[in-house]
């Protein structure tokens, strides 16, 4: 015979076991709304802010302190890595040494060469940022005609441009100067007075 005691006791055993059950089971996690992120549009490097002109720039880069030197202007050695732009008209424009214009601090087989330079200038700021380099080179040594020709450096292994002296970003191997002949991007003009509809030119194509 149970005794009422015991009858009593195994519901309450039961129930303290369901609990202790109940307790052990891992909570769920807490799921957080996650607002979805605006996707940022980058802009290319060859495009300059907005409202600001690109532009064609030409002369020759040189050392600014050999620039100086020829117009009897003293200077420290502050001077003696900075580049500028030596225009026809005597011009001395600073070349920021970006993601462009570095590779005429680094290499000096771009220097004191007639160039042909798109690029742009800020408000207020003397420093031009460079986009597009171009060399005019002669065709023959004989002869004055000259050709322009878009300059960048180039993987052979791997087939990709670059644009200052290191190694190649993809295999790590050595990279190379590459000249081709190219006309100047179409949103550049070179006449005074642009026309309605300019006439076609093997010195000018469409490519940014």
């Amino acid at each position: 015979m149970i005794r009422p005691a015991r009858i009593f006791l195994v519901p309450f055993v039961l129930g303290l076991c369901g609990a202790v059950a109940a307790a052990a089971q891992p909570a769920k996690p807490v799921t957080k709304k996650t607002v979805p992120k605006k996707p940022v549009t980058k802009r290319p490097a060859n495009t300059p802010p907005g409202g600001i002109k690109r532009e064609l720039f030409a002369g020759r880069v040189v050392m600014l302190g050999d620039a100086l030197k020829r117009r009897g202007v003293k200077s420290t050695d502050e001077f003696a890595k900075q580049v500028v732009l030596e225009t026809p008209g005597g011009e001395l424009i600073p070349i920021v040494p970006d993601w462009r214009g570095r590779a005429f601090y680094q290499d000096k087989r771009l220097r004191n060469r007639p160039v042909e330079l798109v690029g742009y200038r800020r408000r207020g700021i003397p420093y031009l940022q460079v986009l597009m380099v171009f060399t005019i080179d002669r065709e023959d040594k004989r002869q004055k005609k000259t050709v322009r020709q878009y300059f960048d450096y180039w993987c052979d292994i791997c087939s990709i441009p670059m644009y200052e002296i290191k190694r190649c970003e993809c295999c790590q191997g050595p990279i190379r100067m590459r000249f081709q002949p190219r006309g100047l991007p179409s949103y550049i003009r070179t006449d005074a007075k642009p026309k309605a509809k300019p006439p076609a030119s093997p010195n000018r194509d469409a490519s940014p």
